[in-house]
């Protein structure tokens, strides 16, 4: 495979949005090709269940079942659109990938590393991203953000205690994988975010 797999992770608030639109003017200026994508979604499938995942009037969703509807996306991500992508030579940037689910799931919803582990092994057959940027910043404050978007979907009602574990579960991730993580504190200003983003994209240019 040619290309390259960027994603970018964080929890609500902490600016992927507008990173993720950074990395395409960067990758856009130095002639690479490129694909956006995002998780869960991506693909017809994907959007579909993305709609039944953010759909607030699924309360009632067991987290089994959250995970699960995660890596089905997952799969059908995988096969139908990055691959494809990579093996052509171009550039993926996706908005969220498996990490998400290890801090969401695993650690948000407290099922733990081990069922993850295996969809993992299953789903990705290997496949890991090239780098990772991890967007930090304090929980409530990237929560307030958020609120002032527009309405909250699923996930951006649950409570503070709950994004807490997901950034713990983040953490976890990268301290596992040091080498793929970036981890940038998203309360500096826009620009010093980027130019942190920038710095590690050129080292892959050049790889």
């Amino acid at each position: 495979m040619k290309g390259k797999l960027i994603t970018i992770e964080g929890t609500e608030g902490v600016g992927k949005t507008t990173q993720n639109e950074f990395i395409q003017r960067f990758l856009g200026e130095k002639g690479i090709d490129f694909i956006v994508s995002r998780e869960p979604g991506g693909t017809e499938i994907g959007e579909k269940i993305r709609a039944l995942l953010l759909d607030k009037n699924h309360h009632q969703m067991a987290s089994d079942t959250e995970l699960l509807l995660m890596f089905a996306a997952r799969a059908q991500h995988i096969a139908e659109k990055i691959i494809p992508a990579l093996e052509k030579g171009q550039w993926v940037i996706c908005d969220r990938f498996v990490d998400s689910s290890y801090a969401y799931q695993g650690f948000g919803r407290e099922l733990g590393v081990k069922k993850i582990e295996q969809l993992e092994q299953w789903t990705l057959n290997g496949l890991q991203p090239d780098k990772t940027f991890l967007l930090l910043m304090d929980v409530t404050e990237g929560l307030q953000r958020a609120a002032k978007r527009a309405e909250l979907d699923r996930f951006e009602e649950e409570k503070v205690d709950f994004y807490h574990k997901v950034q713990q579960g983040y953490l976890y991730r990268a301290k596992q994988f040091p080498d793929r993580f970036v981890v940038i504190d998203a309360a500096q200003s826009i620009q010093q975010v980027q130019a942190d983003i920038q710095a590690t994209l050129e080292l892959l240019l050049d790889d």
